[in-house]
């Protein structure tokens, strides 16, 4: 057991130090804050004072009240002649003159372009409010018939569902889960054959074979392999839920979170399931079979073409589950998630999309374990024959002679 612990912190140690892993760990978090950087930037640059709309009143409550936001809307202007000089100067995309006359408001906008939906309805609302209240005192109306004018109609609504529709989310989480699998796959596959193929006869390995066992060896290598694409995943889970607790605090992205707060513990609930154990799983044995292809080929230039069986499969697995989609009941997918390498695609798709027996789940879990340990312990004991070899006779007969020896 120490000799696996010993050669896997060595692969780990060597693997996390590599610019290539820093780079690809933290590539989305620099894309995430350069996208929220870049809208900052726009929404803050992007507010001056050319851009905003003049309010014009000698009622000074009621041109606060029009002035609902701040970046879009200023009161330093007192009269109609400077609103008039500012908007030829361009110093303002337009006014809005507010006047009372024989208890009637009466308001007119003039500017560079129409007013939005959300401005219009605004001021319409604000005017209409102030309008009643200047109607009443007018018409200078007793408690009982004021309160009897407030009389309003009463509008009900009963639904089944709220905010975003449960479809969407499944969608949501089956998308997320499945991309995240084969991102690592197709990252993970390759990186690791071409590490298995760069010791491929070498001395090296000669003399840490007569030190310990090949297939103890093979093992650590795997576990290391594992731990730094665990590492991987924790650094994004870690990451993620730092930005799951920044986000809702900055303005920038505060009205986002609070809209979609619930579908984003629905998804985040969805990916922190058994489905995670489903990627795991599937990465380990996508690794193993990458380091037996790894191991199979003579030059390390050799390996994208002897590893791509490997991503064939992947390809099969992620194609498949995208074409059948939303299909979760289809006999296809529940055939699908019984079988090792693809089930870790499909299984998922049925565990979000539709209901599952925990028999079904724990039938599938056991086959896809078992041909885990199977695949491990048969490629181990392969392993010194594949890794000593060092005549290119081509990959099947390397796998031939690698099977003959014991």
């Amino acid at each position: 057991m120490r000799q696996i612990l010993l050669v896997l912190m060595e692969t780990y140690r060597r693997q996390v130090k590599n610019w290539s892993f820093i780079l690809l760990v933290i590539s989305p978090f620099i894309f995430i804050f350069i996208s929220f950087g870049f809208g900052y930037l726009s929404s803050t640059l992007g507010a001056d004072s050319s851009d905003q709309i003049a309010i014009v009143s000698t009622n000074k409550g009621l041109a606060k009240q029009l002035r609902y936001d701040k970046d879009e809307m200023t009161l330093k202007y007192h009269s109609q002649k400077s609103a008039q000089q500012a908007l030829k100067k361009e110093k303002i995309e337009g006014y809005l003159v507010v006047e009372q006359k024989n208890s009637q408001l009466t308001a007119k906008y003039v500017g560079k372009e129409r007013l939005s939906t959300t401005q219009k309805t605004h001021f319409q609302q604000v005017l209409q409010a102030n309008q009643q209240s200047l109607n009443v005192q007018k018409a200078q109306m007793t408690q009982a018939q004021l309160k009897a004018l407030a009389t309003q109609s009463i509008l009900e609504q009963q639904v089944s569902k709220k905010g975003v529709s449960d479809e969407t989310i499944k969608t949501i989480s089956f998308t997320i889960t499945i991309f995240l699998m084969y991102f690592i796959l197709i990252t993970y596959t390759t990186t690791v054959a071409q590490d298995i193929a760069s010791e491929k006869g070498t001395k090296i390995m000669e003399m840490v074979f007569s030190s310990m066992p090949a297939k103890k060896y093979f093992y650590g290598k795997i576990l290391g392999t594992f731990a730094v694409i665990a590492t991987h995943l924790l650094i994004y889970l870690v990451g993620g839920s730092a930005l799951y607790l920044i986000l809702p605090k900055l303005e920038i992205s505060k009205k986002m979170f609070v809209e979609y707060n619930t579908m984003i513990g629905k998804v985040v609930s969805n990916l922190l399931s058994i489905n995670l154990l489903y990627v795991l799983l599937g990465v380990i044995i996508f690794t193993i079979l990458a380091a037996l292809c790894g191991a199979l080929v003579v030059r390390p230039e050799d390996t994208s073409k002897a590893v791509q069986p490997v991503i064939y499969v992947v390809l099969v697995g992620f194609i498949g589950s995208l074409v059948f989609g939303e299909n979760a009941n289809n006999i296809i997918v529940k055939v699908a998630s019984f079988i090792p390498f693809i089930s870790s695609f499909f299984m998922p798709m049925r565990l979000i999309y539709s209901s599952v027996s925990p028999i079904q789940v724990g039938l599938s879990l056991l086959i896809l374990l078992a041909a885990t340990f199977g695949l491990a312990m048969y490629v181990g004991r392969l392993y010194s024959g594949l890794i000593l070899q060092t005549d290119d006779v081509g990959i099947i007969n390397s796998f031939k002679r690698a099977s003959k020896i014991k």
